[in-house]
């Protein structure tokens, strides 16, 4: 299926000579106690689009946040402009400062080719305050920085549901979606407009509220054919069958907020019960070791940290007949050996199927890394917050502004 986007890539615009302004998601995992960087997957994801705006002879200026004010991850950005640089092979420029006369000057001095990444925008006490594009285009960061630039090219797609100044308030630039941004709204386009069916979604994970609205959004709009719950989500729409998963599962439902919606799952089971699917069997942690439980052997007191074997064979079948597949959070407690099983074998058939297969959520990720299976699926996005809002049906500020952008300059900027 062909996708027809409503916004401008950066195949609609000369960047050769131009001064562009970059914004990324370079938001990164830190050791509390080195304040190092544990895992550079994000900078090299969005590195493929620095390369190339280089590589056209863009004059690239680079827009990234890092952390949140006081927490420990909140660190300055010197480390990340040391490995883009590593991972592009070239040099990758760093100033302390945003849109100060330090960082105005170094942009001035800028050549084609040249990259400079600027300081974390969260150092800028309003950028996480939300405010509609017009307001924060009247924001000193954005006028500071905007008559300086000829296009404002927006990559970072997980933090798309975010009305901040350095995501939204440059729209007032000529704005397109760098290829981050690009692959995961093509990819969300096609797993959610007219998807091919069958259609089948797999949610888990610990997420209660954003689970029962995905299963809402995309039942209601006959988006799905079919959703396989698993993990936390599959406990909570057994216990809105009326089944008694024990009262240390059912303690956990509590403590992760799962049972606040409870009565929003017995609404969706009446109104959608053939087509929310539910586990057959689990398997539950005996004394450290796996055990299959069948639902007539419920309630049980030992934590479920799986789903059964039957469970996965009934799961697996169906997602080999699919044509779309999109899986949100892990069927168990993956990080431990013998309750990866049902997580590995969905992920496994997703891999091996023939339709488009898209991935999100960070536990899913994890386990699609480690079982090596990341270039057997079509699509995984690396997405958190942005993905869940996209997922529920919820406009994404970032993608709204590129619309209107697209709107206001066209085709062929």
């Amino acid at each position: 299926m062909s996708v027809e986007l409503s916004f401008l890539t950066m195949d609609d615009f000369d960047f050769r000579g131009k001064t562009v302004l970059l914004r990324v998601d370079f938001n990164s995992p830190v050791d509390p106690r080195t304040k190092k960087i544990t895992d550079a997957s994000r900078i090299r994801e969005h590195a493929e689009t620095v390369r190339e705006l280089s590589g056209k002879g863009a004059k690239v200026v680079i827009l990234a946040h890092q952390g949140r004010l006081g927490d420990p991850d909140f660190i300055p950005l010197k480390q990340h402009a040391h490995i883009l640089g590593k991972i592009l092979k070239r040099s990758v420029s760093y100033v302390n400062d945003i849109f100060g006369e330090t960082a105005i000057n170094k942009i001035k001095q800028l050549k084609k080719g040249d990259i400079l990444l600027l300081e974390n925008v969260r150092t800028y006490q309003d950028e996480s305050v939300e405010k509609p594009l017009t307001e924060q285009a009247k924001t000193p960061m954005v006028q500071g920085l905007a008559p300086l630039a000829d296009v404002f090219v927006n990559d970072a797609f997980g933090a798309a549901h975010r009305a901040h100044v350095s995501m939204i308030g440059f729209a007032v630039l000529p704005t397109v979606a760098g290829r981050v941004m690009e692959r995961e709204l093509r990819a969300l386009i096609k797993a959610t407009r007219k998807p091919e069916k069958p259609c089948v979604y797999v949610l888990g994970g610990a997420k209660a509220k954003d689970s029962v609205g995905i299963v809402e959004y995309i039942l209601s709009r006959g988006i799905a054919d079919a959703v396989l719950t698993v993990g936390l989500v599959g406990h909570l729409f057994l216990f809105a069958r009326k089944y008694d998963l024990g009262n240390v599962n059912k303690e956990l439902l509590e403590k992760k907020g799962f049972m606040e919606h409870l009565a929003s799952a017995e609404d969706l089971l009446t109104r959608y019960s053939g087509q929310v699917k539910t586990p057959v069997d689990l398997a539950v942690d005996f004394e450290g070791r796996r055990s299959e439980r069948s639902l007539i052997e419920l309630p049980t007191q030992y934590y479920i940290k799986d789903i059964g074997n039957r469970t996965t064979e009934i799961f697996c079948e169906i997602i080999r007949n699919a044509k779309t597949i999109v899986m949100n959070g892990p069927a168990g407690v993956f990080e431990e050996k013998v309750f990866l099983y049902g997580t590995k074998a969905i992920l496994t058939a997703i891999s091996k199927s023939k339709g488009f297969g898209m991935l999100g959520g960070g536990h899913t990720l994890a386990v699609v890394h480690e079982l090596n299976l990341i270039k057997k699926i079509s699509y995984v996005s690396t997405a958190g917050g942005a993905l869940m809002d996209y997922l529920t049906g919820k406009k994404l500020p970032a993608v709204e502004a590129l619309k209107e952008a697209a709107t206001r300059y066209g085709k062929g900027t």
